[in-house]
């Protein structure tokens, strides 16, 4: 019988050998798991839709109520109320009515109303005798010579009647909203780029106190030019906030719960929308106004203390120490406490953006697959926001004034977001950009064709397409987010929104070829919608796919195929969630 005794020194070590080789083996094995693993795997570590993404994105939905108010501002701070030309030496009538001194003072238009612009050289009394008479020389007729008088029962004051930008002065009034969208496209450029330099949360943060500075400096204007100036600087600072919010809340929520987030802060949008007719209304006076629509601004920045760094792109950049804090802060909240994920395994889940290196705009037309994408997305947002921001400016037609007007087209978004929050997931993001900002061009082109009399018809047509041209605004914010890779999202975005912006700036300004022909604006908006729709074809599809985080991820899709989301090893999610 053997002696069981102590290992020999030969066998100690052959046993420390093999020890040594597995525990390597070993560790070589979760290197080659961590490497593989992505990003979307660790949110299903640490919960990707728990307490911690909610407190988030209710937080940045504050800063998205603030945006309609002031990108459809132009409506009510712009507004021109009825006016006719000032009557000198008003006073010698004493013995005639206002509406007598009106009449032999200013001619007609063909329906009976007085014109807005021209006034008689000398008092017309025959026509107190007989009112039908029509003046038998024009050249008693002259343009408004001493200002101008302005019905002040809706506005107590506007822009126009602050600096009379009426007549001759109307192409300024206008300006104002063109003004305010170039400065939003000029944002669009610059915060897209400082946002993937230096983070979402700084620069979100900069966007706010800038539009809090600006749209203060807006309301004590005292001239137009300082108006002029200070809006084109407010467009500035927005378009960060537009720019920045939904993407730095996405990129803390799981795959599964990314529509979702996503229709959850445009319907944030819809409100402000509805806000602003109330504010509008009860505000007439517009220097206050401008106040009012501000001052909101001030309680986001205060919030957005609360609110991290995306942890995306810390990693994207190399700050794996900041990241890991978040998302341990992230698991704690979540209830996640047995999370146990090491700054270092972090450090291997890094993309292809290694710290220093810098990513521009023309990053986006370098490879094939993203040139094809950024030339397609941007012709889909000029499209989206051409069609979106001529219907939404024209307040007219629905029989109603303008503050009602205004609140229902912000109440008629909400149903249309809720209906694509079902159709996305269904049938896909790629189909439903299409088919809804074509139907958007198709309800316009049809209000062309349909008579006038049928007013009724029109407006059911016209409510019809404001649904549509709100469920294509609030498709494309998500599904672009969806296109660009992490360290490329913000670049993409900020140059959709650029492209987006110039359709908003031009939007207004097409119902000036109402002067070419009656129907020209419509056919244009109808046309530009169904032809950028048209394009949304050529994306490729989103739904259910993972969140791409390097370039060579856009490029592997195209070759390999669409990849279904999975896990470290190509595990199915269901799978991780157990």
């Amino acid at each position: 019988m053997k002696s069981h005794g102590k290992l020999s020194s030969k066998d100690t070590d052959c046993f420390s050998s093999s020890c040594c080789c597995s525990l390597v083996h070993s560790c070589s094995e979760q290197a080659n798991s961590i490497e593989k693993m992505k990003f979307e795997d660790l949110l299903l570590e640490i919960d990707g839709f728990g307490r911690f993404q909610i407190l988030i994105l209710f937080i940045l939905c504050l800063p998205r109520i603030n945006l309609p108010m002031h990108f459809l501002l132009h409506n009510f701070l712009a507004a021109t109320p009825s006016h006719h030309c000032a009557i000198p030496q008003q006073e010698a009538f004493v013995n005639l009515t206002m509406e007598e001194v009106l009449l032999i003072s200013i001619p007609r238009e063909p329906d009976g109303t007085f014109r807005s612009c021209e006034m008689f050289s000398q008092p017309q009394f025959h026509l107190l005798l007989n009112s039908s008479l029509q003046p038998e020389n024009n050249s008693i007729i002259q343009h408004c010579q001493h200002g101008w008088v302005y019905d002040h029962s809706q506005f107590t004051s506007t822009i126009a009647t602050q600096w009379d930008l009426v007549c001759e002065q109307r192409g300024l009034n206008q300006a104002t909203a063109t003004f305010f969208f170039i400065g939003v496209t000029m944002g669009a450029v610059v915060f897209g780029y400082l946002s993937d330099r230096f983070g979402r949360k700084a620069m979100l943060l900069l966007s706010l106190v800038c539009s809090v500075v600006f749209g203060m400096l807006s309301a004590a204007s005292v001239s137009y030019s300082m108006l002029a100036i200070t809006r084109t600087l407010t467009g500035v600072a927005l378009s960060g906030v537009s720019l920045i919010v939904l993407p730095l809340g996405m990129e803390w929520v799981d795959v599964q719960h990314r529509t979702f987030s996503g229709i959850l802060t445009s319907i944030f949008w819809s409100i402000g929308n509805m806000l602003l007719a109330m504010v509008a209304y009860l505000v007439r006076e517009w220097h206050w106004l401008l106040v009012a629509v501000t001052g909101p601004c001030l309680l986001s920045i205060v919030c957005l203390w609360w609110v991290p760094e995306s942890a995306r792109w810390l990693i994207a950049n190399g700050k794996v120490k900041q990241a890991h804090r978040h998302l341990l802060r992230c698991a704690r909240m979540n209830g996640r406490k047995d999370f146990a994920f090491s700054p270092e395994a972090l450090r291997r889940m890094a993309t292809d953006k290694k710290p220093g290196r810098s990513y521009s705009y023309i990053s986006l037309f370098r490879t094939p697959v993203l040139r094809k994408i950024s030339l397609c997305s941007g012709a889909v947002w000029f499209g989206v926001a051409f069609s979106y921001y001529g219907m939404s400016m024209n307040l007219t037609g629905f029989g109603l004034n303008m503050y009602l007007s205004q609140f229902v087209f912000g109440v008629i978004e909400i149903p249309a977001k809720m209906i694509m929050y079902v159709l996305v997931n269904r049938v896909g993001r790629r189909q439903s950009q299409a088919w809804a900002l074509i139907l958007t061009g198709l309800c316009i082109g049809a209000n062309v064709i349909i008579p006038k009399p049928f007013t009724s018809l029109r407006s059911v047509v016209a409510v019809m397409g404001k649904g549509f041209s709100e469920a294509a605004f609030t498709t494309v914010f998500l599904y672009t987010s969806e296109l660009y890779p992490t360290v490329l999202r913000q670049n993409g975005m900020g140059y959709t929104s650029f492209v987006a912006r110039l359709g908003g700036a031009l939007a207004p300004l097409v119902y000036l070829l109402d002067e070419v022909w009656k129907s020209l604006p419509e056919v244009t908006y109808c046309g530009v919608a169904v032809c950028c729709g048209s394009v949304a074809f050529l994306l490729p599809e989103t739904l259910n796919v993972r969140l791409p985080e390097g370039i060579e991820d856009v490029e592997k899709a195209k070759a390999k195929g669409p990849p279904q989301l999975g896990g470290p090893e190509g595990m199915p999610l269901q799978a991780l969630l157990k």
